[in-house]
């Protein structure tokens, strides 16, 4: 047989197309029970793990909500440390502005591949009352300011999440085992979020990693923003300041800016974000072409441009946005109370087999999920504050349920 160039081999030995999996990038994934019911993370770690290909070992993480019950009204600081000095640098700082009713490690357990994690430290704080009423603002923006300070000061450390009642676990690793690592199936939540990592940009470190938090807020992100340096330019004029080395932290930063500053509800902020295009405005009717010139003009630096899905978690449930072209998959199911979110519809199946209403999220539309106890409170009359009171059902566009043995 002629021996065949290097690299060279012959056609009937080659990989078809379809012959070998090509992943979308990264990979997301959500659980959340509407009813404000508690569940251990064993199932989120099944739904990201099945997804295993979309991520390449680089970075894996989850985020909680509801973990810490018992101290529900405090901040919990998870912070990451490379160094003792980075650790004694930080802990002063904190007990100069924030009053610390706990500090413990968090616990986690040895994984064959997970290699030199930091030192990894919990701590549930309250504001420094005689600083917070010196300092003019409100509680919130107190801690923000010092999150930053500590991640943009503190050599060696990093602040992973700061919410109440939630927290971010994440590193260097596949998800699963990042998931191991952390111990998840000790921690109960009634919402969880899941990142599996494929970086393209920027490097694979433990701050890197997902989920990107502010305050109650943490984001997953698939895809990649084009749009950074704008959107950082602007986040910046704010005081925020981005350190961690990827385009994702910078959509943090604007749900915190439009929600939390601005007033704006979640489902308006992920509206702005992927506003339509000038095309669709000149096509629409006076009234609503003028709202949206409107709002294009008012946040143009708030534009998130480039293929993405992304989930946002808070204190009120998940929403979750593609891009307007729908460059990248995300697939939402529901069963009873509860809702799954995931970058392939098979993680949702993996985890509830008999999903019902499973449906693509489509393009520039947000798809918000409340706590029950959230929509009762909400204002029936502001559309961009709504929550889907109708369920899933009535949604469109509703795919069918995977047969078994079948693919998509």
């Amino acid at each position: 047989m002629r021996e065949m160039p290097f690299g060279v081999t012959p056609l009937d030995s080659r990989l078809r197309e379809g012959a070998v999996r090509i992943p979308s990038g990264c990979a997301i994934a959500a659980i959340m029970d509407r009813s404000g019911a508690r569940h251990d993370g064993s199932d989120i770690v099944k739904a990201i793990e099945l997804m295993h290909d979309r991520s390449n070992g680089l970075g894996g993480g989850f985020a909680a909500y509801g973990i810490y019950p018992a101290y529900r009204e405090l901040y919990a600081f998870h912070v990451m440390y490379e160094s003792r000095d980075a650790r004694a640098e930080v802990e002063a700082y904190l007990d100069t502005y924030f009053m610390c009713e706990k500090q413990e490690r968090i616990p986690t357990e040895p994984v064959a591949s997970i290699k030199n994690p930091p030192d990894l430290w919990r701590y549930f704080v309250a504001p420094h009352t005689m600083r917070l009423n010196m300092s003019g603002v409100d509680e919130a923006e107190y801690v923000m300011r010092h999150v930053v300070r500590i991640n943009k000061s503190v050599d060696g450390a990093f602040v992973a999440s700061s919410g109440k009642d939630m927290g971010a676990f994440k590193g260097v690793g596949y998800p699963e085992d990042i998931g191991a690592f952390y111990r998840l199936d000790e921690y109960r939540a009634w919402a969880w979020t899941a990142h599996g990592r494929f970086p393209t940009n920027t490097p694979g470190w433990w701050g890197g990693a997902h989920p990107f938090t502010l305050l109650n807020w943490s984001v997953v992100h698939n895809g990649e923003v084009s749009s950074y340096d704008a959107n950082r330019r602007y986040v910046e004029q704010f005081g925020y300041s981005c350190e961690l080395q990827t385009d994702t932290e910078v959509i943090t930063y604007l749900f915190d800016l439009l929600c939390r500053r601005d007033g704006l509800s979640p489902e308006m902020a992920a509206h702005i974000m992927t506003a339509p295009s000038w095309d669709a405005i000149d096509r629409m009717p006076a009234e609503d072409a003028a709202f949206e010139t409107a709002l294009r003009t008012v946040y143009a630096s708030a534009l998130v441009n480039g293929p993405f899905s992304v989930i946002l978690g808070s204190e009120e449930g998940i929403l979750a946005i593609n891009d307007r072209l729908k460059l990248r998959a995300l697939m939402a199911g529901e069963k009873g109370s509860m809702v799954y979110l995931a970058s392939e519809q098979a993680a949702i199946e993996a985890v509830c087999p008999d999903a019902e209403n499973i449906r693509p999220i489509e393009g520039g539309e947000p798809f918000v999920v409340q706590l029950d106890e959230v929509a009762r409170r909400q204002n029936d009359h502001d559309v961009w504050s709504r929550p889907r009171h109708a369920p899933l059902a009535h949604e469109t566009g509703v795919l069918p349920r995977r047969e078994e043995g079948r693919g998509l």
